[in-house]
């Protein structure tokens, strides 16, 4: 799985990147620092049934802290995106090119209104955060069309000469965009198209390639810098998506530098810190702590981690399923308990989560069987979340 952290210039990408990952990369206050993408690992917060069940777990994939599992998702940062990147201004090119394998997009905004479309500091509400957010995603929507137009002629000729259907041929026109055929089935049921696609125009490209956004590349709006930004720009964002988040990427990677260092006690998600030895502190320090408490305390925490959880959670709707091979001392077959958790869409079945384990496990599938209830389930069953699984395979 692959969360794109996207934007345009200069709104604090880097810093939510390395806030999350506490990768190391370049971070600065001018457009474009970031040229080649940064790939680095976040962590999704699950219960860990070690705790629920009362025994000591191995984890394998994941860590386990205090009985709250982080599962591991991989985040990518992108260059910034100008007005017209869809056209290869600045680096719109290869930023589109980027994105082409993440499952969501965390776009993230400068809620103070500080920035402009070029990413040039100004001062505070010089710009309107609204019209960033819609400027992005109609960049990724025209970004889209233009690949749909770059082989419609073929498009339209197969359908019309081979009775081939839209959303097939559009399936492997967009393939390389990590789309589900399901996905451009259902954007297709959503935009009036005529039947013939010759006569499918711009506009009409454009609607569908909008849909089929919403469908395949999912957006969170990360509201950064929400301790300097007014509150009718929080509030304005808020009304244009259920998934807006107030974030402070340089709260979050300060807090968490300042732990690694034993200043504070402080985990990511926290809604709060507490200092270690306050008398060890400097002047400087106990107003720059003191700033962080007050502001996270009115934005409820920093945001970062709950803006990765809300994507893959809430957003993707992934679900955590644990499987192991003995279904009564719940370990793998090293005898290790609880080793892997594995995030998997809503709606997935047993089978497909042998599918997600190995191949070959999935080709000789015979049953599963619920380690909780010990029910054996078929082929068929829907998981849930937090299910024990064990497969049942003839190898």
């Amino acid at each position: 799985m692959q969360i794109g952290i996207v934007g345009k210039p200069n709104v604090g990408k880097s810093t939510f990147f390395s806030a999350a990952t506490m990768a190391t990369v370049e971070i600065g206050n001018y457009p474009f620092t970031t040229i080649e993408p940064n790939k680095g690992v976040a962590y999704v917060r699950v219960p860990c049934p070690c705790k629920e069940f009362g025994i000591p777990c191995n984890p394998h994939n994941s860590i386990c802290i205090n009985g709250t599992r982080l599962v591991p998702v991989e985040l990518l940062d992108v260059a910034g995106l100008v007005p017209d990147s869809w056209k290869g201004r600045g680096l719109g090119n290869k930023f589109l090119d980027d994105l082409r394998q993440a499952d969501a997009l965390i776009n993230v905004v400068d809620a103070s209104g500080s920035s402009d479309a070029e990413g040039h500091s100004h001062g505070i509400n010089h710009s309107n955060p609204v019209d960033e957010v819609r400027f992005l995603r109609l960049e990724v929507d025209l970004w889209i069309r233009e690949i749909i137009k770059n082989g419609l002629g073929k498009i339209a000729r197969q359908a019309k000469m081979q009775g081939t259907k839209p959303e097939a041929i559009l399936h492997e026109r967009l393939a390389g965009l990590n789309t589900t055929e399901s996905q451009i089935k259902e954007a297709l049921r959503h935009v009036d198209l005529p039947a013939d696609p010759m006569l499918w125009d711009d506009e009409s490209l454009l609607a569908l390639s909008t849909k089929i956004r919403e469908m395949s590349k999912p957006m969170i709006i990360a509201m950064n810098k929400a301790d300097i930004a007014p509150v009718e720009n929080l509030e304005a964002l808020k009304g244009i998506s259920e998934y807006a988040i107030p974030t402070m990427s340089e709260t979050e990677l300060a807090l968490k530098k300042a732990a690694l260092f034993g200043l504070v006690e402080y985990e990511a998600g926290d809604r709060g810190f507490k200092i270690k030895n306050p008398g060890s502190l400097n002047e400087g320090q106990r107003k720059a702590l003191a700033y962080m408490a007050e502001r996270m305390e009115v934005n409820g925490g920093t945001g970062i981690q709950e803006c990765i959880e809300m994507a893959v959670l809430g957003l993707l709707g992934y679900i955590a399923v644990w499987p192991v091979e003995d279904d009564s001392k719940f370990t793998n077959h090293a005898g290790k308990v609880f080793p892997d958790c594995l995030l998997v869409p809503n709606g997935s079945t047993t089978k497909d989560l042998a599918y997600r384990i190995h191949s070959d496990l999935g080709d000789s599938f015979i049953r599963a069987i619920n380690a909780r209830t010990k029910r054996v389930v078929g082929a068929d069953t829907l998981l849930q979340n937090g299910d024990i699984i064990r497969i049942v395979s003839g190898k």
